[in-house]
């Protein structure tokens, strides 16, 4: 069977990625004949050609397309294996060797959710030692994927679980959180059609692959900024009913009534195998 070696996979992203032997070369910190030597090497051994070398430079063949798309995911595997392997010797934990899981979690979302499943795996008598690490707008899903993460508490339809195994936790509605003293906050209830294009009040805008949607609304980079600009009447913003804990006194979280209900689930990747992640996950579908 044909082997691919990491530090192949490293050489050839990196020419992929520049599409020219000098550049990568000097990314790798390395010289540009053993580079190209390497590339031809892993050319010859897999009997295909990755690269087309011509006058106007360097571009993919299409099976070095496929590597390139292939390779990716197999170097963030590695590297996600690395991570929780090391976690799973307490090698990158203070105290010694003691089993470490890793639960990324939505800022401010599932508050109460996450309470009772902390306090409910911590007195389980075998409990790795769980670390609950805040994330931004769906960055849930790359930290499960590279490893960062274990688990990770993932809210349809606005993460995709597409990869991951997981368990349905609990379903809710949505509330648009205003201003206290706007006039749409003494409404008892309110439609996405009332609060979109509110023109003294346009809704926060939260990157996506680090862009931003277009819209008047203010760029938002994390909750308490958000919490500020909607406190100063600057910006509304729509959020699962459980974010009424974070609320301040100068907001108001009205339901919205035709807004898709968000389910919240906890997710793993696929593959793992690890004794004290399937007791976390049972942990929660227990509560």
């Amino acid at each position: 069977m044909d082997i691919l070696e990491t530090r192949e996979l490293r050489y050839f992203m990196a020419v992929a990625e520049e599409l020219h032997f000098g550049r990568a070369a000097e990314r790798l910190g390395m010289a540009q004949p053993p580079l190209s030597r390497a590339i031809q090497q892993l050319e010859r051994r897999l009997g295909v050609a990755l690269l087309d070398r011509n006058r106007r430079g360097v571009s993919l063949t299409g099976a070095g397309e496929v590597l390139l798309y292939e390779g990716a995911a197999a170097l963030d595997a590695t590297t996600a294996a690395v991570r929780r392997v090391r976690r799973a010797g307490g090698a990158d934990g203070p105290g010694g060797p003691r089993n470490r899981l890793v639960l990324a979690v939505k800022a401010a979302a599932s508050h109460e959710l996450l309470q009772k499943l902390l306090a409910a795996y911590a007195a389980e008598p075998d409990a790795a030692e769980l670390e609950v690490l805040p994330s931004g707008m769906c960055e849930q899903e790359g930290m499960l994927r590279d490893g960062r993460a274990d688990a990770a508490l993932m809210h349809a339809p606005f993460n995709s679980l597409t990869g991951f195994d997981s368990e349905e936790l609990m379903t809710e509605g949505q509330i648009a959180i205003l201003p206290a003293g706007h006039p749409l906050a003494a409404r008892r209830t309110l439609s996405l059609a009332d609060i979109t294009d509110v023109p003294d009040l346009p809704l926060a805008r939260w990157p996506r692959h680090d862009t931003y949607p277009p819209g008047p609304g203010p760029e938002v980079h994390d909750q308490t900024q958000l919490a500020q600009l909607i406190a100063l009447g600057r910006t509304a913003a729509v959020f699962p009913e459980s974010a009424r804990a974070w609320l301040w006194a100068e907001h108001t979280g009205v339901p919205l009534t035709d807004a898709p209900p968000v389910v919240t689930h906890i997710a793993w990747p696929a593959h793992s195998r690890s004794v004290a992640l399937a007791g976390l996950v049972r942990t929660a579908t227990q509560l």
